[in-house]
């Protein structure tokens, strides 16, 4: 487990660059956080410290966004929050994408939360202050 404060946009580099090597293998990021604690920021974040270019936006209606990387080839990132049933992330094929080796980052894992896999990481995301957070990897 680590913990990273982050007390401005800046500190996001150091949490991208800390989630990244943490991954040890593993690649599906369950992001968890109360809505507005910054899981698209983190992304963002994240995305951009892998290299990519690419605009990063919320994939709510559309459930996964992809980009691309140099280092990491596609990223997945997914937004759970308006699924109403299981069988729409069934019906995505939501398996091809977590085990297909590539990243893919996760934001409302727990309305998913039986069909992530085991090894898959945790980054529990605590507001702190309106421009703070605390950032747990696990």
């Amino acid at each position: 487990m680590r913990e990273i404060e982050a007390k401005s946009l800046e500190d996001l580099k150091d949490v991208a660059a800390a989630v990244i090597e943490a991954l040890d293998g593993r690649n599906v990021v369950a992001l968890c956080g109360a809505m507005g604690a910054g899981k698209t920021t983190l992304v963002s974040a994240i995305m951009e410290y892998l290299g990519s270019s690419d605009t990063v936006t919320s994939p709510t209606f559309a459930l996964v966004n992809q980009y691309d990387t140099a280092s990491f080839g596609a990223v997945y990132h997914f937004d759970f929050y308006r699924i109403n049933r299981i069988e729409e992330v069934f019906d995505m094929g939501y398996e091809e994408y977590f085990y297909s080796g590539n990243l893919c980052l996760v934001e409302w894992p727990e309305l998913i939360e039986a069909l992530l896999p085991d090894d898959a990481m945790v980054v529990r995301i605590d507001i702190l202050s309106p421009t703070e957070r605390k950032f747990t990897i696990l």
